[in-house]
């Protein structure tokens, strides 16, 4: 599964509620969720941001609370993978069951500017940095893994399954 995209670069310590406030917790459509993605801490990005962009960050993206409406609001807001240092345990948890490819990377994620282009190989967990010419080895997927999130996260990986009886 290969992924290129614009990047969209953020700091250290990206918590939930930057990535969707808590006042719009109340909404669970992914389009709904989407519209404020990142809202507070760039108001230009759902104006900017393009279907397969990747958004790049420092360490402990997605600290705070352990709401499973920050990876649904990325992943509505068309991003097709979050780079970053390290991540918040729970929400790295969150992202795979919605079926949002995350990637740690810190050579990656500290080498990564705003507008460079990635292109990404979730099976060989290769990241290409095509503006810089440079090349990061990040964990591969395994293929159950691949397989969650072509489905769209756990809940249609789970129902595919029971269809076809495995």
């Amino acid at each position: 599964m290969s992924i290129s995209g614009r990047v969209w670069k953020y700091g250290d310590n990206v918590d939930t509620d930057a990535i969707i406030p808590a006042r719009y917790l109340n909404m669970s459509a992914e389009s709904e969720l989407a519209a404020h993605c990142m809202e507070d801490l760039d108001p230009e990005f759902i104006g900017k941001v393009a279907p397969g962009d990747i958004i790049v960050a420092g360490k402990n993206f997605g600290c705070g609370s352990s709401r499973e409406h920050a990876p649904v609001a990325i992943k509505g807001a068309g991003v097709s993978c979050v780079i970053a240092e390290t991540f918040a345990r729970i929400f790295f948890r969150n992202s795979i069951n919605i079926g949002l490819p995350i990637l740690e990377c810190p050579e990656a994620a500290q080498d990564a500017e705003t507008g460079h282009r990635l292109e990404v190989d979730l099976a060989a967990g290769v990241i290409r940095n095509v503006d810089l010419g440079r090349e990061y080895q990040a964990t591969a997927y395994p293929p159950f893994m691949l397989d969650l999130i072509a489905a769209g996260g756990l809940i249609e990986y789970t129902r595919r399954k029971i269809q076809e009886g495995a």
